[in-house]
Protein backbone atom coordinates (compact mmCIF):
# COMPACT_ATOMS: atom_id res chain seq x y z
CA UNK A 1 0.00 0.00 0.00
CA UNK A 2 1.42 3.39 -1.20
CA UNK A 3 2.24 6.02 1.54
CA UNK A 4 0.93 8.95 1.52
CA UNK A 5 2.16 10.73 4.38
CA UNK A 6 5.81 12.05 4.45
CA UNK A 7 6.13 11.86 8.32
CA UNK A 8 5.09 8.06 8.28
CA UNK A 9 7.56 7.53 5.27
CA UNK A 10 10.37 8.73 7.09
CA UNK A 11 9.07 7.06 10.63
CA UNK A 12 8.56 3.37 8.70
CA UNK A 13 11.98 3.92 7.07
CA UNK A 14 14.01 4.49 10.09
CA UNK A 15 12.13 2.36 12.30
CA UNK A 16 12.90 -0.66 9.41
CA UNK A 17 16.46 0.51 8.88
CA UNK A 18 17.00 0.96 12.95
CA UNK A 19 15.11 -2.44 13.81
CA UNK A 20 17.88 -4.32 10.94
CA UNK A 21 20.56 -2.40 12.33
CA UNK A 22 20.40 -3.17 15.82
CA UNK A 23 19.28 -7.15 15.33
CA UNK A 24 22.17 -7.52 12.85
CA UNK A 25 24.53 -5.26 15.39
CA UNK A 26 23.34 -7.74 18.02
CA UNK A 27 23.63 -10.68 16.94
CA UNK A 28 27.23 -9.88 15.57
CA UNK A 29 28.22 -8.50 19.32
CA UNK A 30 26.69 -11.82 20.37
CA UNK A 31 28.76 -13.97 18.06
CA UNK A 32 32.11 -12.28 19.46
CA UNK A 33 31.73 -12.72 22.60
CA UNK A 34 30.77 -16.16 22.34
CA UNK A 35 34.24 -16.80 20.40
CA UNK A 36 35.99 -14.40 22.87
CA UNK A 37 34.23 -16.54 26.01
CA UNK A 38 34.96 -19.73 24.72
CA UNK A 39 38.81 -19.19 24.24
CA UNK A 40 39.12 -17.70 27.52
CA UNK A 41 37.31 -21.01 28.66
CA UNK A 42 39.69 -23.27 26.59
CA UNK A 43 42.89 -21.12 28.32
CA UNK A 44 41.14 -21.67 31.65
CA UNK A 45 41.22 -25.39 31.05
CA UNK A 46 45.22 -24.94 29.54
CA UNK A 47 46.13 -23.34 32.77
CA UNK A 48 44.60 -25.43 35.17
CA UNK A 49 46.12 -28.71 32.78
CA UNK A 50 49.83 -27.46 33.49
CA UNK A 51 48.55 -26.75 37.50
CA UNK A 52 47.67 -30.38 37.23
CA UNK A 53 50.81 -31.76 35.50
CA UNK A 54 53.38 -29.70 37.98
CA UNK A 55 51.49 -30.89 40.80
CA UNK A 56 51.93 -34.91 39.78
CA UNK A 57 55.20 -36.74 40.26
CA UNK A 58 56.36 -40.42 40.23
CA UNK A 59 56.92 -41.85 43.67
CA UNK A 60 59.57 -44.27 45.19
CA UNK A 61 57.13 -47.12 44.87
CA UNK A 62 57.00 -46.26 41.57
CA UNK A 63 53.61 -45.17 41.95
CA UNK A 64 51.86 -41.71 40.45
CA UNK A 65 51.80 -39.32 43.67
CA UNK A 66 50.54 -35.59 43.70
CA UNK A 67 47.60 -33.69 44.69
CA UNK A 68 46.74 -30.99 42.60
CA UNK A 69 45.32 -27.58 44.48
CA UNK A 70 43.43 -25.87 41.20
CA UNK A 71 41.70 -22.91 43.29
CA UNK A 72 38.28 -24.39 42.73
CA UNK A 73 35.84 -26.22 44.57
CA UNK A 74 33.80 -27.52 42.02
CA UNK A 75 36.71 -29.89 41.07
CA UNK A 76 35.92 -31.68 44.84
CA UNK A 77 31.98 -31.74 43.66
CA UNK A 78 30.54 -35.01 42.66
CA UNK A 79 29.15 -34.60 38.74
CA UNK A 80 29.96 -30.93 38.42
CA UNK A 81 31.58 -31.82 35.12
CA UNK A 82 34.47 -30.33 36.19
CA UNK A 83 37.41 -33.08 36.62
CA UNK A 84 40.75 -33.79 36.09
CA UNK A 85 42.68 -37.29 35.53
CA UNK A 86 45.94 -38.97 35.15
CA UNK A 87 46.52 -41.96 33.25
CA UNK A 88 50.13 -43.67 32.98
CA UNK A 89 50.86 -44.79 29.26
CA UNK A 90 52.69 -47.74 27.91
CA UNK A 91 54.67 -50.31 29.93
CA UNK A 92 54.34 -47.75 32.81
CA UNK A 93 51.33 -49.66 35.45
CA UNK A 94 50.04 -47.35 38.05
CA UNK A 95 46.83 -46.20 39.54
CA UNK A 96 45.73 -43.36 38.07
CA UNK A 97 45.07 -40.42 40.50
CA UNK A 98 41.66 -38.91 39.63
CA UNK A 99 39.87 -35.68 41.26
CA UNK A 100 37.09 -35.98 43.93
CA UNK A 101 34.11 -34.93 41.85
CA UNK A 102 34.97 -37.76 39.29
CA UNK A 103 34.64 -40.59 41.49
CA UNK A 104 34.55 -43.89 39.94
CA UNK A 105 32.65 -42.74 36.80
CA UNK A 106 34.76 -42.51 33.53
CA UNK A 107 35.24 -39.83 30.40
CA UNK A 108 34.54 -40.54 27.52
CA UNK A 109 38.05 -40.34 25.53
CA UNK A 110 37.36 -40.57 21.10
CA UNK A 111 40.75 -41.55 19.89
CA UNK A 112 43.62 -40.11 18.31
CA UNK A 113 42.54 -40.60 14.75
CA UNK A 114 38.95 -38.67 15.11
CA UNK A 115 40.43 -35.56 17.20
CA UNK A 116 44.38 -35.32 16.85
CA UNK A 117 46.89 -33.64 18.62
CA UNK A 118 48.07 -30.62 17.56
CA UNK A 119 51.29 -28.64 16.99
CA UNK A 120 51.65 -28.19 21.08
CA UNK A 121 50.64 -31.90 21.60
CA UNK A 122 47.52 -30.73 22.92
CA UNK A 123 43.82 -31.58 22.09
CA UNK A 124 40.58 -30.55 22.93
CA UNK A 125 37.17 -31.67 22.88
CA UNK A 126 33.55 -31.93 24.01
CA UNK A 127 32.39 -35.15 25.33
CA UNK A 128 28.61 -35.86 27.67
CA UNK A 129 29.81 -37.35 31.31
CA UNK A 130 28.18 -39.65 33.51
CA UNK A 131 26.06 -36.92 34.52
CA UNK A 132 24.69 -35.54 31.46
CA UNK A 133 26.96 -32.28 31.41
CA UNK A 134 28.57 -31.32 28.02
CA UNK A 135 32.22 -30.84 29.25
CA UNK A 136 34.83 -29.62 27.48
CA UNK A 137 38.15 -31.73 27.82
CA UNK A 138 42.07 -30.31 27.94
CA UNK A 139 44.21 -33.12 27.23
CA UNK A 140 48.38 -33.73 26.92
CA UNK A 141 51.01 -36.48 27.55
CA UNK A 142 53.80 -35.70 29.55
CA UNK A 143 57.19 -37.68 30.22
CA UNK A 144 57.56 -37.57 34.31
CA UNK A 145 61.15 -38.91 34.87
CA UNK A 146 64.45 -39.61 33.36
CA UNK A 147 63.33 -42.94 32.60
CA UNK A 148 60.50 -42.25 30.14
CA UNK A 149 58.18 -43.24 31.99
CA UNK A 150 55.11 -41.02 31.11
CA UNK A 151 51.46 -39.92 31.92
CA UNK A 152 48.43 -38.63 30.30
CA UNK A 153 46.68 -35.70 31.66
CA UNK A 154 43.06 -34.43 31.25
CA UNK A 155 41.19 -31.74 32.51
CA UNK A 156 37.37 -30.59 32.04
CA UNK A 157 34.83 -27.98 32.43
CA UNK A 158 31.36 -27.79 32.38
CA UNK A 159 30.43 -25.80 29.01
CA UNK A 160 27.06 -24.53 31.04
CA UNK A 161 29.06 -21.95 32.61
CA UNK A 162 29.84 -20.39 28.75
CA UNK A 163 26.47 -20.98 27.74
CA UNK A 164 25.20 -18.94 30.63
CA UNK A 165 27.82 -16.50 30.70
CA UNK A 166 26.81 -15.89 26.52
CA UNK A 167 23.38 -16.15 27.81
CA UNK A 168 23.02 -13.36 30.26
CA UNK A 169 25.65 -11.06 28.26
CA UNK A 170 23.19 -11.29 25.31
CA UNK A 171 20.03 -10.54 27.52
CA UNK A 172 21.78 -7.37 28.82
CA UNK A 173 22.78 -6.38 25.28
CA UNK A 174 19.73 -7.05 23.80
CA UNK A 175 18.13 -5.66 26.37
CA UNK A 176 20.81 -2.19 25.94
CA UNK A 177 20.05 -2.55 22.16
CA UNK A 178 16.35 -2.35 22.68
CA UNK A 179 16.14 1.00 24.78
CA UNK A 180 18.66 2.86 22.63
CA UNK A 181 16.56 1.79 19.70
CA UNK A 182 13.24 2.63 21.21
CA UNK A 183 14.68 5.98 22.75
CA UNK A 184 16.24 6.95 18.92
CA UNK A 185 13.17 6.53 17.34
CA UNK A 186 11.34 8.98 19.61
CA UNK A 187 14.36 10.92 19.34
CA UNK A 188 13.92 10.13 15.35
CA UNK A 189 10.40 10.59 15.56
CA UNK A 190 10.49 14.13 17.31
CA UNK A 191 12.97 15.83 14.81
CA UNK A 192 11.22 14.38 11.79
CA UNK A 193 8.02 16.39 13.49
CA UNK A 194 9.80 19.30 13.86
CA UNK A 195 11.67 19.38 10.77
CA UNK A 196 8.16 18.72 8.39
CA UNK A 197 6.48 21.58 11.27
CA UNK A 198 7.05 24.25 8.15
CA UNK A 199 5.40 22.02 5.51
CA UNK A 200 2.44 21.92 8.39
CA UNK A 201 2.38 25.89 8.20
CA UNK A 202 2.84 25.73 4.86
CA UNK A 203 -0.63 23.65 4.10
CA UNK A 204 -2.66 25.76 7.06
CA UNK A 205 -1.44 28.90 4.90
CA UNK A 206 -2.93 27.55 1.38
CA UNK A 207 -6.60 26.48 3.78
CA UNK A 208 -6.49 30.25 4.74
CA UNK A 209 -6.24 31.17 0.82
CA UNK A 210 -9.25 28.27 -0.68
CA UNK A 211 -11.01 29.81 2.39
CA UNK A 212 -10.73 33.42 1.04
CA UNK A 213 -8.89 34.08 4.65
CA UNK A 214 -5.59 35.29 2.86
CA UNK A 215 -4.54 36.25 -1.01
CA UNK A 216 -1.24 35.03 -0.80
CA UNK A 217 0.57 32.40 1.07
CA UNK A 218 2.28 34.16 4.05
CA UNK A 219 4.15 32.91 6.43
CA UNK A 220 7.68 32.54 7.97
CA UNK A 221 8.89 29.29 5.81
CA UNK A 222 12.33 27.92 5.59
CA UNK A 223 15.21 28.46 3.10
CA UNK A 224 13.95 24.56 1.48
CA UNK A 225 10.39 25.49 1.26
CA UNK A 226 10.28 29.52 0.67
CA UNK A 227 11.12 29.10 -3.27
CA UNK A 228 8.19 26.83 -3.41
CA UNK A 229 5.96 29.67 -1.46
CA UNK A 230 7.64 32.09 -3.79
CA UNK A 231 6.38 30.38 -6.41
CA UNK A 232 2.69 29.69 -5.55
CA UNK A 233 2.60 33.36 -4.58
CA UNK A 234 3.14 34.01 -8.49
CA UNK A 235 0.65 31.50 -9.69
CA UNK A 236 -2.03 33.30 -7.85
CA UNK A 237 -1.09 36.52 -8.86
CA UNK A 238 -0.99 35.18 -12.33
CA UNK A 239 -4.25 33.74 -11.73
CA UNK A 240 -5.38 36.90 -10.40
CA UNK A 241 -4.80 39.14 -13.33
CA UNK A 242 -6.18 36.41 -15.57
CA UNK A 243 -9.16 36.84 -14.05
CA UNK A 244 -9.19 40.79 -13.89
CA UNK A 245 -8.40 40.31 -17.66
CA UNK A 246 -11.14 38.19 -18.65
CA UNK A 247 -13.70 40.17 -16.29
CA UNK A 248 -12.38 43.33 -18.27
CA UNK A 249 -12.80 41.82 -21.79
CA UNK A 250 -16.61 40.25 -20.98
CA UNK A 251 -17.22 43.98 -19.44
CA UNK A 252 -15.74 45.50 -22.87
CA UNK A 253 -17.50 43.24 -25.31
CA UNK A 254 -21.08 43.61 -23.19
CA UNK A 255 -20.40 47.52 -23.52
CA UNK A 256 -19.87 47.16 -27.29
CA UNK A 257 -22.78 45.16 -27.98
CA UNK A 258 -24.86 46.59 -25.70
CA UNK A 259 -25.71 49.85 -27.91
CA UNK A 260 -26.16 48.28 -31.27
CA UNK A 261 -29.31 45.73 -29.85
CA UNK A 262 -30.64 49.10 -28.60
CA UNK A 263 -30.77 50.38 -31.82
CA UNK A 264 -31.97 47.15 -32.94
CA UNK A 265 -34.62 47.15 -30.50
CA UNK A 266 -35.55 50.47 -30.91
CA UNK A 267 -35.65 50.05 -34.83
CA UNK A 268 -37.87 47.66 -34.73
CA UNK A 269 -40.76 49.45 -32.81
CA UNK A 270 -41.43 51.89 -36.17
CA UNK A 271 -40.69 48.77 -38.74
CA UNK A 272 -44.11 47.26 -39.70
CA UNK A 273 -45.51 44.96 -37.26
CA UNK A 274 -45.11 41.99 -39.56
CA UNK A 275 -41.46 42.99 -39.92
CA UNK A 276 -40.84 44.46 -36.49
CA UNK A 277 -41.92 41.92 -34.62
CA UNK A 278 -39.24 39.19 -36.16
CA UNK A 279 -36.77 41.77 -36.19
CA UNK A 280 -37.54 42.24 -31.63
CA UNK A 281 -37.85 38.82 -30.82
CA UNK A 282 -34.54 38.43 -33.08
CA UNK A 283 -32.46 41.00 -30.96
CA UNK A 284 -34.21 39.69 -27.79
CA UNK A 285 -32.89 36.40 -28.71
CA UNK A 286 -29.12 37.97 -29.65
CA UNK A 287 -29.32 39.88 -26.51
CA UNK A 288 -29.86 36.67 -24.31
CA UNK A 289 -27.55 34.53 -26.23
CA UNK A 290 -24.28 37.24 -25.79
CA UNK A 291 -25.49 37.43 -21.95
CA UNK A 292 -25.45 33.95 -21.90
CA UNK A 293 -22.27 33.24 -23.65
CA UNK A 294 -20.51 36.11 -21.53
CA UNK A 295 -21.69 34.49 -18.57
CA UNK A 296 -20.42 31.52 -19.38
CA UNK A 297 -16.83 33.28 -20.08
CA UNK A 298 -16.72 34.75 -17.50
CA UNK A 299 -17.16 32.23 -14.92
CA UNK A 300 -14.99 29.51 -17.14
CA UNK A 301 -11.71 32.58 -16.66
CA UNK A 302 -12.45 32.99 -13.17
CA UNK A 303 -13.92 28.75 -11.72
CA UNK A 304 -11.02 27.77 -10.44
CA UNK A 305 -9.78 30.59 -9.19
CA UNK A 306 -8.95 29.71 -5.29
CA UNK A 307 -9.60 33.24 -4.30
CA UNK A 308 -13.55 33.32 -5.43
CA UNK A 309 -15.60 33.49 -2.04
CA UNK A 310 -19.55 34.60 -1.15
CA UNK A 311 -20.02 34.21 2.48
CA UNK A 312 -23.81 32.45 1.66
CA UNK A 313 -26.14 34.12 4.84
CA UNK A 314 -25.86 38.04 3.83
CA UNK A 315 -26.37 37.15 0.09
CA UNK A 316 -29.28 35.29 -0.01
CA UNK A 317 -30.97 37.93 2.70
CA UNK A 318 -30.13 40.64 0.63
CA UNK A 319 -31.98 38.51 -1.91
CA UNK A 320 -35.12 37.96 0.27
CA UNK A 321 -35.03 41.51 1.27
CA UNK A 322 -35.87 42.83 -2.39
CA UNK A 323 -38.54 40.06 -2.78
CA UNK A 324 -40.21 40.52 0.60
CA UNK A 325 -40.55 44.24 -1.03
CA UNK A 326 -42.07 42.99 -4.29
CA UNK A 327 -44.61 40.42 -3.05
CA UNK A 328 -45.79 41.77 0.47
CA UNK A 329 -48.42 38.83 0.28
CA UNK A 330 -45.67 36.56 0.28
CA UNK A 331 -44.11 34.92 3.28
CA UNK A 332 -39.94 34.23 2.81
CA UNK A 333 -38.11 32.34 5.46
CA UNK A 334 -34.41 31.84 4.97
CA UNK A 335 -32.35 29.22 7.16
CA UNK A 336 -29.02 28.85 6.72
CA UNK A 337 -27.02 26.20 8.31
CA UNK A 338 -24.47 26.08 9.63
CA UNK A 339 -24.10 29.93 10.17
CA UNK A 340 -20.97 31.27 8.30
CA UNK A 341 -21.71 29.03 5.31
CA UNK A 342 -19.61 30.29 2.28
CA UNK A 343 -19.93 29.64 -1.44
CA UNK A 344 -16.77 29.20 -3.78
CA UNK A 345 -18.30 30.91 -6.27
CA UNK A 346 -19.03 34.89 -7.70
CA UNK A 347 -21.53 36.59 -5.53
CA UNK A 348 -23.20 37.90 -8.89
CA UNK A 349 -23.49 34.29 -10.17
CA UNK A 350 -24.78 33.27 -6.70
CA UNK A 351 -27.55 35.97 -6.57
CA UNK A 352 -28.86 35.35 -10.50
CA UNK A 353 -29.22 31.25 -9.82
CA UNK A 354 -30.71 32.01 -6.82
CA UNK A 355 -32.50 34.95 -7.50
CA UNK A 356 -34.15 33.25 -10.53
CA UNK A 357 -35.34 30.34 -8.07
CA UNK A 358 -37.02 32.81 -5.90
CA UNK A 359 -38.92 34.61 -8.50
CA UNK A 360 -40.33 32.05 -10.08
CA UNK A 361 -41.24 30.55 -6.43
CA UNK A 362 -42.75 34.05 -5.55
CA UNK A 363 -44.50 34.12 -8.61
CA UNK A 364 -46.38 30.93 -8.44
CA UNK A 365 -46.60 30.49 -4.37
CA UNK A 366 -50.01 30.58 -2.96
CA UNK A 367 -48.75 32.25 0.50
CA UNK A 368 -45.47 30.85 1.37
CA UNK A 369 -41.21 30.49 0.16
CA UNK A 370 -39.00 28.87 2.07
CA UNK A 371 -34.83 29.10 1.01
CA UNK A 372 -32.65 26.60 3.08
CA UNK A 373 -29.00 26.66 2.60
CA UNK A 374 -26.68 23.71 4.13
CA UNK A 375 -23.92 21.57 3.49
CA UNK A 376 -24.43 18.99 1.48
CA UNK A 377 -24.85 15.34 2.81
CA UNK A 378 -22.09 13.02 1.44
CA UNK A 379 -24.64 10.78 -0.82
CA UNK A 380 -25.76 14.31 -2.79
CA UNK A 381 -21.83 15.39 -3.72
CA UNK A 382 -22.65 13.93 -7.08
CA UNK A 383 -21.06 16.59 -9.30
CA UNK A 384 -18.45 15.62 -11.08
CA UNK A 385 -14.67 16.91 -10.16
CA UNK A 386 -11.12 15.88 -10.02
CA UNK A 387 -10.52 16.90 -6.52
CA UNK A 388 -11.98 16.79 -2.69
CA UNK A 389 -14.66 19.91 -2.64
CA UNK A 390 -17.39 21.07 -0.17
CA UNK A 391 -21.20 21.45 -1.83
CA UNK A 392 -23.50 23.39 -0.70
CA UNK A 393 -27.39 22.14 -1.00
CA UNK A 394 -29.49 25.55 -1.74
CA UNK A 395 -33.40 24.62 -1.97
CA UNK A 396 -36.24 26.78 -2.89
CA UNK A 397 -39.89 25.76 -1.98
CA UNK A 398 -42.88 27.02 -2.14
CA UNK A 399 -46.63 26.26 -1.76
CA UNK A 400 -48.22 26.89 -4.99
CA UNK A 401 -49.30 24.35 -7.46
CA UNK A 402 -46.03 22.76 -8.39
CA UNK A 403 -44.90 20.46 -12.17
CA UNK A 404 -45.47 17.37 -12.71
CA UNK A 405 -42.25 15.20 -14.11
CA UNK A 406 -42.93 15.96 -17.72
CA UNK A 407 -43.35 19.82 -16.57
CA UNK A 408 -40.28 19.78 -15.18
CA UNK A 409 -38.19 18.80 -18.06
CA UNK A 410 -40.38 21.03 -20.26
CA UNK A 411 -39.71 23.89 -18.02
CA UNK A 412 -35.63 23.29 -17.86
CA UNK A 413 -36.00 24.04 -21.29
CA UNK A 414 -34.59 27.39 -22.89
CA UNK A 415 -37.50 29.67 -23.62
CA UNK A 416 -40.15 27.57 -22.90
CA UNK A 417 -43.04 28.91 -20.51
CA UNK A 418 -45.73 26.26 -18.95
CA UNK A 419 -47.89 29.72 -17.98
CA UNK A 420 -48.53 32.22 -20.20
CA UNK A 421 -50.40 34.30 -18.01
CA UNK A 422 -47.31 34.68 -16.00
CA UNK A 423 -44.67 37.35 -17.01
CA UNK A 424 -41.48 36.03 -17.94
CA UNK A 425 -39.48 35.48 -20.45
CA UNK A 426 -38.88 31.63 -20.42
CA UNK A 427 -35.42 31.54 -19.44
CA UNK A 428 -34.75 31.81 -15.58
CA UNK A 429 -34.46 28.09 -15.06
CA UNK A 430 -32.08 27.20 -17.81
CA UNK A 431 -29.95 29.51 -17.20
CA UNK A 432 -29.65 28.38 -13.60
CA UNK A 433 -29.18 25.07 -15.20
CA UNK A 434 -26.03 26.73 -17.12
CA UNK A 435 -24.09 28.76 -14.42
CA UNK A 436 -25.12 25.74 -12.11
CA UNK A 437 -23.42 23.32 -14.48
CA UNK A 438 -20.44 26.05 -15.32
CA UNK A 439 -19.23 25.85 -11.17
CA UNK A 440 -19.44 21.96 -12.11
CA UNK A 441 -22.65 21.85 -9.58
CA UNK A 442 -26.52 20.83 -10.74
CA UNK A 443 -30.20 21.97 -10.57
CA UNK A 444 -32.83 19.08 -9.04
CA UNK A 445 -36.44 19.96 -9.37
CA UNK A 446 -39.55 17.59 -7.45
CA UNK A 447 -42.70 18.22 -5.70
CA UNK A 448 -41.82 19.82 -2.19
CA UNK A 449 -43.16 18.73 0.83
CA UNK A 450 -45.37 22.23 1.05
CA UNK A 451 -47.11 21.18 -2.01
CA UNK A 452 -45.82 23.10 -4.28
CA UNK A 453 -42.31 23.00 -6.30
CA UNK A 454 -38.99 22.22 -4.77
CA UNK A 455 -35.75 23.47 -6.50
CA UNK A 456 -32.51 21.91 -5.15
CA UNK A 457 -29.47 23.83 -6.56
CA UNK A 458 -26.13 21.72 -5.46
CA UNK A 459 -23.16 24.57 -6.01
CA UNK A 460 -19.71 24.51 -4.69
CA UNK A 461 -18.79 25.74 -1.09
CA UNK A 462 -15.37 26.51 0.19
CA UNK A 463 -13.59 23.58 0.79
CA UNK A 464 -12.67 22.22 4.32
CA UNK A 465 -8.80 21.89 5.31
CA UNK A 466 -8.32 18.33 4.67
CA UNK A 467 -5.78 16.77 6.52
Amino acid sequence: MRIKSLTARVLLLTTVWSTVALVVIGLLISALYRRSAERGFQDLLRAQLANVINSVTIGDQGALTGSPQLGDLRFAQPRSGWYWVVEPLGTYTAAPLVSPSLGSSTIPVPSIVEVPFDKNYERYYQVKDAAGNTIQVAETEFVLDTDGRAARFRVTGNTAVVEDDVRNFAHSLYLSLATFGFGSLVVNALATLYGLKPLDKARAALGRIRTGESDELKGDFPREILPLANEVNALIESNRRIVERARMQVGNLAHSLKTPIAVLLNEARVLEPLHGEIVRHQAEAMQSQVQSYLNRARIAAQRESVLARTEAEPTLERLIRVLRRLNVETTFELSVIPPGLALAMEQQDLEETVGNLLENAARFASTKVLLTAREAADDVKGAETSHRRQWVELVVEDDGPGLEPDQIQEALKRGRRLDESKPGTGLGLSIVTEISGEYQGRLEMSRSELGGLKAKLILPGVAKDVA
